[in-house]
């Protein structure tokens, strides 16, 4: 039997040091700061963020937020925001140390979500 992905990224641990790292980084940007200029409750977004990956990857949580679409809708994203952010997901990768594979199938699904979640060029 093979192993999910979130077996492979090395589990519950794996997945809260990934959404640490780029959590700081989306909310330390200069351009994707605004995003999170009037959200509330730290604590959820990280929980939320926690959850899906944790579901998307395989793992024993099931994402208890909004879908995508509902969750971004008149944030107004754009295309070079939806660059950034995925610039943002490689570098946590990598400073994670999580094998290309597992980028791979890691990009794959994030790139699933960018119609969902862009709204403008």
């Amino acid at each position: 039997m093979s192993s999910t992905l979130y077996d492979r990224l090395g589990g519950h641990d794996a997945i809260v040091a990934f959404a640490d790292d780029l959590l700081a980084r989306l909310k330390g940007d200069a351009k994707l700061s605004r995003f999170w200029a009037n959200l509330g409750n730290e604590s959820n977004q990280h929980q939320l963020l926690s959850e899906f990956l944790t579901d998307k990857t395989g793992g024993p949580a099931s994402y208890t937020g909004k879908d995508m679409k509902t969750a971004h809708t008149g944030m107004g994203i754009t295309e070079d925001d939806w660059n950034i952010f995925l610039t943002h997901a490689v570098a946590s990768m990598n400073k994670l140390g999580i094998p290309a594979a597992e980028q791979g199938e890691i990009t794959a699904f994030i790139g699933g979500l960018k119609g969902d979640i862009v709204e403008a060029g």
